[in-house]
Formats: C-alpha cells, sequence, structure tokens
C-alpha cells in the first residue's frame, strides 16, 4: 500500500543533502556558473556523499538505497543549483543506469565500481550519447552508424548535448548507433560503450549555455573509432529499446530537478518577501503576493505527490511510464511557473546575478527540453492514456 511517509533513512538523508547543498554548492554556484567552470572537485564531494550508484545494488559499488531516495538527493540539490544536481542526475540515470539494467556481468564490474565510488581518486562519469544534431526528440533519425569489421565495430558520426561526456572525470560514453536495416525496412539500432580513451574518439566541451553553465555538456565526436565486440550493450538491434527505457528513468530525474527547483523558488520568494518592506510592512503580507506563494506552494506539493508516486511504481517493479512522463512534464511547468513568480515577487532584484533567484529562472528553461521535450511528454501521455 502506499505510504507518504518516508523512512528514518530517507528523512536523514534529505538533511544530510540539504546541509551539503547550502555550505558546500550554495557558496561557490554563483562563481562556478559566471565562468562556466564544472567542478572535478565538488563533483568528487558528491561522490564521496555516496551520491552515485544510488540505486545500483552493493555487489557492483553502490548503495542500494533505491529511487525514491535517489530522487530527493538530485531534488535538494536542484533546490540550491541546476548544475550540481544536473551532474548527478545524468550521472545516476544515463550514465550508470544502462551499463547497470542492459549490461553484462562483465561490462558491470568493468565499470560501475568506479561509476559508484565514494573514493574521490577513483570514482568517475558516464555519459549517455543519444542526441545528435539532427536527430533529437526523433531519436529515430540517429546517423551515427557502426559497421563489423572481423571482431570488431568503426563507429562513425558525432552526438551533441551529452550531459558529462567530456571532463577529466569520464570514463565511458553508451553509444546508439545504427548497425543495419531490420526485416521491416527500418533501421537497427545497437548501443556500444565506447571507453573516454577509445581510438577515433574525441569529445569536446561546450561552452555560452544559458542553463546549467556549471556542468559538463560535451559533443562527441566518432572517426573510425574501433570497438571491440565485447563493446556492444546487450544484443544486437536492442539500441533503441534500451534508450527509451532509460529515458523512462531518466524523466523521474528531471522531474526531481523541477520539483527542487520550484521549492528552492519558493523558499527564496518566501524569504525575500519577509525581509522586504514596502508600506511599512512586509511585502508578504500583501494579498497580491501572499497569493503568490500560496500558489506556489500548492503546486509544489501536488507536484512532490505525482513525482513520488511514479518512483514508488519503480521502485515497486510496477508499470510507471505513463506516470514518468506525468512527473516530468508537471514538475518541469511548475519549476517554470515558480521560478516566475520569484523574479516576480523579487522585483528589479530578481534579475540581478547577485541573487539565485536568476539562476533558478535561467536553470529551469532546460527542464521543458531535456530527456524529451513537454510536447514529447504529452504525446507519450496521450498514447498511454488511449488516444
Amino acid at each position: 500500500m502506499l505510504s507518504y511517509d518516508l523512512t528514518d533513512e530517507q528523512e536523514i538523508l534529505r538533511k544530510t543533502i540539504r546541509d551539503f547543498a547550502e555550505n558546500e554548492v550554495r557558496p561557490i554556484a554563483h562563481e562556478l556558473d559566471e565562468k562556466e567552470e564544472f567542478s572535478v572537485e565538488l563533483t568528487q564531494k558528491m561522490a564521496e556523499l555516496g551520491l552515485f550508484g544510488m540505486f545500483v545494488s552493493e555487489e557492483y559499488g553502490g548503495s542500494q538505497m533505491g529511487y525514491v531516495a535517489y530522487i530527493i538527493a538530485v531534488e535538494e540539490l536542484a533546490r540550491v543549483d541546476g548544475s550540481t544536481a544536473a551532474t548527478v542526475a545524468a550521472g545516476n540515470s544515463l550514465g550508470i543506469g544502462p551499463i547497470y539494467y542492459f549490461g553484462n556481468e562483465e561490462q558491470k564490474r568493468t565499470y560501475l565500481p568506479a561509476l559508484c565510488s565514494t573514493e574521490s581518486d577513483q570514482f568517475r562519469l558516464a555519459g549517455f550519447g543519444l542526441t545528435e544534431p539532427d536527430a533529437g526528440s526523433d531519436a529515430g533519425g540517429t546517423r551515427t552508424k557502426a559497421v563489423q569489421k572481423s571482431r570488431d565495430w568503426i563507429v562513425n558520426g558525432s552526438k551533441i548535448f551529452i550531459t558529462n561526456s567530456a571532463n577529466s572525470l569520464t570514463l565511458v560514453n553508451t553509444v546508439q548507433a545504427v548497425t543495419g536495416t531490420r526485416e521491416d525496412g527500418r533501421k537497427e539500432y545497437t548501443c556500444f560503450l565506447v571507453p573516454a580513451d577509445a581510438n577515433g574518439f574525441r569529445s569536446v566541451a561546450m561552452h555560452g549555455k544559458l542553463m546549467w553553465r556549471a556542468s559538463n555538456t560535451g559533443e562527441l565526436y566518432f572517426d573510425d573509432c574501433q570497438v571491440p565486440q565485447s563493446a556492444m550493450l546487450g544484443k544486437r538491434g536492442e539500441g533503441f529499446h534500451q534508450m527509451l527505457q532509460t529515458l523512462d528513468g531518466g524523466r523521474l530525474s528531471i522531474a526531481a530537478m523541477g520539483l527542487g527547483c520550484a521549492q528552492g523558488a519558493l523558499d527564496l520568494a518566501l524569504q525575500y518577501a519577509q525581509d522586504r518592506r514596502q508600506f511599512g510592512k512586509p511585502i508578504s503580507k500583501f494579498q497580491a503576493i501572499s497569493f503568490k506563494l500560496a500558489d506556489m506552494a500548492t503546486e509544489v506539493e501536488a507536484a512532490r505527490g505525482l513525482l513520488y508516486k511514479a518512483c514508488w511504481l519503480r521502485e515497486q517493479h510496477r508499470p510507471f511510464e505513463k506516470e514518468a512522463a506525468m512527473a516530468k512534464l508537471y514538475c518541469s511547468e511548475v519549476a517554470r511557473r515558480a521560478v516566475h513568480s520569484a523574479v516576480q515577487i523579487h522585483g528589479g532584484y530578481g534579475l540581478m546575478k547577485e541573487y539565485d533567484v536568476e539562476r533558478l529562472y535561467r536553470d529551469q528553461r532546460l527542464l521543458e527540453v531535456g530527456e524529451g521535450t513537454s510536447e514529447i511528454q504529452r504525446l507519450v501521455i496521450a498514447r498511454r492514456i488511449g488516444c
């Protein structure tokens, strides 16, 4: 039976991550954002805290705390900074996820211990190479190809907007490529684990982003990149299925980022409204402001209920794809409304970089685009309800 009570362990986790976000992330978030600097040191600190591999079994180096605990961690980080939350969200759902759920025993033991490590000198990240310059929402438009040559595969093509894929911690990228044509005439997709040091592979960090400026985003290039047969993830032709399943889980983490962003905007707006005085009293006492805050609080609670239910379904091994799409859609759009109201409450100060709400306002924008746009989420939901 569904319970809305968190376990003692989950409550302790929330407090631990919130303290970390306030004491370790918030003091440097503005500077990292300004410099567009991905912090290896901060990422290693999050690894030491056990934020990578939270849903992975202890056998492979994870903490096996479960999906609800993982989502709470992402939510609490996003409450303070989107870039930091994105590093953890992508590192788990998109980096660790495909290897853990679809990899064979050798692949799991090769990569997961480093991806889940709590030792800073051993910890590494993984990327998820799906999006291409001409294949975004239409993942079936993938042009990157892999051709079998003797016992190896030769990969040619490129990927873009790949989180955690182009930094000194990156160990491997899961890459979808076209490997042939199926009997029905459609493309055959297969995924490969491409190490960062593979011959013919290079990654380039992307800059000039509106949001998540302190997260690592990369372009991947494959120029006769040679990988062995053992690099194939699962069986040949299973790539598209693997990618779709990975995105289902990834939507929960993006929803958590939306929820955290909305909660952060509410917290900042409430504090500002209580401190800011106009006409002899705090602006929180004016109905125009208090009603905005009441609406924000209501939507945040509704978003949390929807997301936590989707996570609970996943932990119970029940279908959760529809609920994941709903949570991603709703939480990201609640975040948009929340940051808009928070900036409005701050007035002119909300437009200044020295105020954290300005960064939240920018960081929110990707949530309605990444891991499937809001339009794609509505399409997924519509199909699930029989449209």
